[in-house]
């Protein structure tokens, strides 16, 4: 029996001594990046001891380590988004409405908001690694530590689990960019010590997987692990991530009479975590073959006066320039649905489809009665189009069982025109291209000059993808362009090439169907899709890709 028994101990001990996967089944490598990359800090004073030379040192050893690094704290950004960094509020910086605006800012990023020593000369361009970290109070979650993700609730198990679920799906639309999430540290006493530890397990281990997440641009260091006990740790060891605790270690080994970390703790932590970093920058960088994954290059796509006006806006394109694959993400296209109500739509980049290249749009949306969900981008300022015959996309769907709306919009404020087209998609497998000629798009019925066809092709403000109300199912949009003034409204389906040419089937005009509105999109009452000439290309099909 005593055998048996240090055995269960032994298998026990082995159980708790685990390393987290790495992005890549080999070696990794923390060995510091070749040429300076910029990385921004997102704190409060937690990471602030961290970062300072007589504390935590971690500014130095990210210097020494050829990372240009700047940070944010209290009072930082537009509107002080920089007091917020509790758990919930990750979702104001990356889903919120004011994100495009917050992470232009963070982006351009270049100072340095706490006093620590760092690189001196800024190597240019956009800040490549984002790293945010919650303070002490959000390890105090309450609720039972197996708890499932959950959208109600406030520092609850349940509601961080949901909160970085979601961010999550911001975060697949930059693979250009490499998030560092960091935990928060632990409590010197605290009665949901448990639900902390549990928590940050889940985040490690588990986070990334239950979301099929394969991207490699997602990362998480356990600060929060590293400073509960000597013998617990986040680190590599000889090329391999290592994640060790002991069992009941789950408040602060290394206060400072208060919740802040000490010197000793921090010092710990800077020591685990620069080659970590390192180990996780390596990994990303060979994901993508070697070379940023999206084609900005480390270019900045912003200046670095980052303004908040230029940080949200669309450049202006001309009549034949403007084009959306989506090969960089989402840029700035956002969902936007009713609150409650049951509606649910999910809209984000992926490479399980693409009709050219790699990438593209996938709304996945189910529309309650009487209720409306959209996914479109705004042009700060307007766009002229009006050399353009109209627009043009390709599309693809799966259990489409309502209409779709492509809605257009001219001028802003209180002139702003809600204008669209409705089709309905079919689920035939294949990639079909949408042309749609300006004229043929409407006025929304509960605007002054409702049915007026589309005439303000100089100041286009906005276009977008909406869903009718009880409408549900799935769609891929790719290779959103202008089309020629001579082009006719179409759709034209992808087949193999040896298919043979088949004759032009007649296509029965619709009957207009029920009225509702969505207050983005446009969404209005259904008019007939008209004549659609429909054809079949010799082009072959894109081959659908596993995520």
């Amino acid at each position: 029996m005593r055998g048996n028994g240090l055995l269960r101990a032994l298998v026990f001990l082995m159980l708790l001594v685990i390393g987290t996967p790495g992005f890549s089944p080999g070696a990794d490598n923390p060995d510091p990046p070749g040429s300076p990359v910029k990385l921004i800090f997102i704190h409060h004073s937690c990471g602030e001891n961290w970062l300072v030379d007589g504390n935590g040192g971690l500014g130095i050893g990210l210097r020494d380590n050829n990372l240009f690094v700047s940070d944010t704290n209290y009072g930082w950004g537009p509107n002080g988004i920089g007091d917020r960094t509790d758990i919930g509020q990750w979702w104001d910086w990356f889903r919120g409405a004011e994100s495009a605006t917050i992470l232009g800012a963070l982006y351009s990023e270049g100072g340095r908001n706490s006093d620590y020593s760092g690189m001196t000369s800024d190597p240019g361009g956009e800040n490549e690694i984002i790293m945010f970290k919650s303070c002490f109070p959000n390890s105090d979650l309450e609720g039972r530590p197996d708890d499932p993700a959950a959208e109600d609730g406030w520092l609850t198990v349940g509601n961080a689990k949901y909160t970085y679920n979601e961010i999550l799906k911001y975060f697949a639309t930059r693979p250009d960019k490499l998030f560092v999430v960091v935990t928060a540290p632990p409590l010197m006493r605290s009665s949901h010590a448990k639900n902390a530890r549990a928590f940050n397990q889940w985040l490690v281990n588990d986070w990334l997987e239950e979301n099929n997440y394969t991207l490699g641009n997602v990362a998480v260091f356990d600060f929060y692990n590293v400073l509960t006990g000597p013998d617990n740790h986040h680190r590599v060891v000889n090329g391999q991530e290592e994640h060790t605790y002991q069992e009941g270690q789950n408040l602060s080994y290394y206060p400072s009479g208060d919740d802040h970390p000490s010197q000793v703790g921090n010092r710990k932590a800077t020591e685990e975590f620069v080659p970590l970093l390192n180990a996780f920058y390596n990994n990303w960088i060979a994901a993508s073959g070697g070379a940023l994954p999206a084609s900005q290059g480390g270019e900045s796509q912003s200046s670095s006066e980052g303004s908040q006006e230029e940080a949200s806006s669309v450049p202006a394109a001309s009549a034949d320039e403007y084009s959306e694959g989506f090969e960089d993400g989402m840029g700035n296209w956002q969902a936007y649905m009713e609150e409650g109500g049951g509606t649910r739509l999910d809209c984000q980049v992926t490479d399980e489809a693409a009709s050219e290249g790699s990438l593209s749009l996938r709304l996945d949306f189910d529309v309650a009665r009487d209720g409306w969900a959209t996914c479109g981008v705004d042009f700060a300022g307007g766009v002229d189009w009006s050399g353009a015959g109209g627009l043009a996309f390709m599309i693809q769907s799966a259990g489409m069982d309502a209409p779709l709306h492509v809605d257009l919009y001219a001028g802003e404020g209180d002139s702003r025109a809600s204008y669209f087209y409705e089709l309905m998609p079919q689920d035939s497998g294949a990639w079909t291209q949408v042309t749609i000629p300006w004229a043929e798009f409407r006025r929304v019925d509960w605007e002054e000059n409702a049915g007026q066809p589309f005439e303000q092709a100089q100041r286009v403000s906005g276009i977008a993808f909406g869903m009718p109300s009880q409408g549900k199912g799935t769609l891929w949009v790719d290779d959103i362009r202008l089309m020629g003034s001579g082009e006719p409204v179409s759709v034209q389906e992808n087949v193999p090439d040896e298919e043979p040419d088949m004759e032009e089937p007649e296509v029965e005009e619709e009957t207009p169907q029920g009225r509702f509105r969505l207050p983005f999109c446009g969404g209005a009452a259904a008019l007939p899709v008209g004549a659609l000439v429909v054809t079949l290309a010799s082009r072959r099909k894109s081959v659908n890709r596993e995520l």
